[in-house]
């Protein structure tokens, strides 16, 4: 049985009073519905109520459930890891882009650990942090490195590199994450978050079949103005961001499956291509990289 928290305040501005934005299904474990508002003061967008700590874990049990698992997840699922393997290529382009000379790297939320084999056969110092005992496992029988289960447990050094691919929606608990991120970032170092944007074309599109809004799992929706906002407030500052250009299609596809019963595979590569070429004006692509420095 799941138990429910009602977020009160703000992470972004501190503000009291929410509106209803959009009523969302979890398509893909409980067929339940949740409610995403946004905050009348600021426009950050949050799942509430939300499952609390305890409950939240049986909304991840699912063989579809990608980042936990290393097979299964039928013709999206085959999609998805043959894009990852070039995006994983890219992702590590970019940190070697950032840095004069490899150091230390953690990701937080490394999941089976692909990003992280990848930073370490090119001769990065990694460490990893991974919530889920499974998906935990998996990643250090490939790494042979230990990994930590929580941001507490992660060893008090100044890391170079900290990355986040897909997962800073996923915390429940923004601000003490992201003072965390300050405290174990080194003074030069960088911050990659990757997300989705709920202001993106195929969001607006899809409206609440859009896939990236994940409910329950995905407790926070975020957008560039957002984003910026909550980590201005914790001294960091935004440096760049990097569109994540595959993404419109791989939600793309799920959204409409979400919507009609079954992807429309056509649908979804026009919705896509619409989606990124009306991002190169407005700058609202599907997900962004957002690339900060401390202030």
């Amino acid at each position: 049985m799941s138990s429910f928290e009602t977020v009160q305040y703000c992470p972004v501005c501190s503000g009291t009073i929410f509106s209803s934005y959009v009523s969302c299904k979890d398509y893909l474990v409980s067929n339940q519905t949740f409610e995403i508002q946004s905050c009348d003061a600021c426009g950050f967008r949050l799942t509430n109520p939300r499952p609390d700590a305890a409950s939240i874990g049986q909304y991840y049990k699912s063989e579809e459930y990608i980042s936990h698992n290393d097979s299964g997840g039928g013709l999206i699922g085959t999609v998805y890891k043959g894009v990852r393997s070039y995006t994983l290529r890219a992702k590590l382009a970019l940190i070697n882009s950032l840095v004069e000379k490899k150091g230390r790297l953690l990701d937080v939320g490394c999941g089976t650990g692909s990003f992280l084999e990848t930073c370490q056969k090119d001769n990065w110092q990694i460490a990893g942090m991974e919530p889920d005992a499974d998906a935990r496992s998996v990643a250090k029988s490939k790494l042979n490195v230990a990994l930590a289960s929580s941001l507490a447990e992660v060893p008090q050094n100044q890391y170079n590199v900290i990355t986040l691919w897909h997962v800073l929606e996923h915390i429940a608990e923004l601000e003490k994450t992201v003072a965390r991120f300050h405290q174990l970032l080194d003074d030069s170092g960088s911050l990659l978050i990757a997300v989705p944007n709920s202001d993106s074309y195929d969001a607006q599109t899809f409206g609440p079949y859009w896939a990236a809004f994940d409910v329950p799992r995905h407790l926070h929706h975020f957008t560039p103005e957002t984003i910026k906002r909550l980590f201005e407030k914790h001294s960091f500052k935004l440096a760049d961001k990097k569109p994540m250009v595959f993404d419109s299609f791989y939600i793309s596809m799920l959204s409409s499956r979400y919507q009609t019963g079954q992807t429309d595979y056509l649908q979804s590569i026009r919705t896509g291509l619409q989606s990124n070429l009306r991002a190169r004006k407005t700058g609202n692509w599907s997900s962004l990289i957002y690339i900060f420095k401390k202030a």
